[in-house]
């Protein structure tokens, strides 16, 4: 048996967040952000989507391929238990692993065909970043995937929350109509590192070619500003 085998990209994920600050941190948790899988040319056949149509949620295995080279630690920090407690690295979806592979559950919208793209597959709830590799695609089966019983561990206990979001109308009004929903509920998420609570420091993320800054105090988020990212798809659309 071989201890490794060499895994192919078969496709890739077009998102509105292309930093790593700001993703929701795990799948589902923003059902309004909608991601398109964009596949390699190689594996560009309807052939391998045949039935696809007939399921709801499917699995993405994918790559943290900002961190392949930065090796793993069998101790990690989770930032929601505020970056200084240690758990072992198989009670967190750190991406600091063995193997920094990613699984996310995302709900199949539809399919389109686009043009020198072939087939690609819009999907909601999705937490990667944009141009993530997508190693494999399964469908998501409740009668064996699912189980309402389980039980979440110190993870589950820090998702009881979410931040209010005041946007004012001056930065919201710059943000495209049919992204705007999505972008509140990722601020509400707070992207903020978990040990980081100083109210006057000013934050800021990228996402669907605008910076969007923002300031957090007493459970409100306040967006500050909303800036465009010069030569952006968006950017150049507006």
């Amino acid at each position: 048996m071989r201890d490794t085998i060499a895994l192919k990209v078969i496709a890739r994920i077009k998102s509105d967040f292309t930093t790593k600050f700001g993703i929701p941190r795990q799948s589902g948790l923003v059902p309004e952000q909608e991601s398109m899988i964009v596949f390699e040319r190689e594996y560009r056949d309807r052939n391998a989507l045949r039935g696809l149509e007939g399921y709801s949620h499917i699995w993405l295995i994918w790559g943290f391929s900002m961190v392949e080279k930065e090796g793993w630690s069998p101790m990690v920090k989770p930032p929601r238990l505020g970056g200084n407690k240690r758990m072992g690295v198989f009670a967190t979806r750190s991406p600091f692993r063995p193997n920094p592979i990613g699984l996310s559950s995302v709900k199949l919208l539809r399919t389109e065909t686009r043009p020198n793209l072939g087939t690609v597959l819009i999907v909601s709830g999705a937490d990667l970043m944009d141009g993530t590799p997508i190693y494999d695609i399964k469908p998501y089966l409740t009668f064996t995937d699912s189980h309402p019983e389980a039980e979440d561990g110190f993870a589950g206990e820090k998702y009881a929350y979410s931040l209010e979001v005041e946007f004012p109308e001056e930065w919201l009004s710059m943000i495209p109509e049919e992204k705007r929903e999505a972008l509140k509920a990722s601020l509400a998420q707070d992207p903020r590192p978990a040990y980081r609570d100083d109210p006057e420091e000013r934050y800021g993320f990228e996402f669907a070619g605008f910076d969007v800054r923002f300031r957090v105090k007493e459970g409100v988020l306040t967006v500050c500003e909303a800036v465009p990212l010069t030569g952006s798809e968006t950017t150049r659309q507006n």
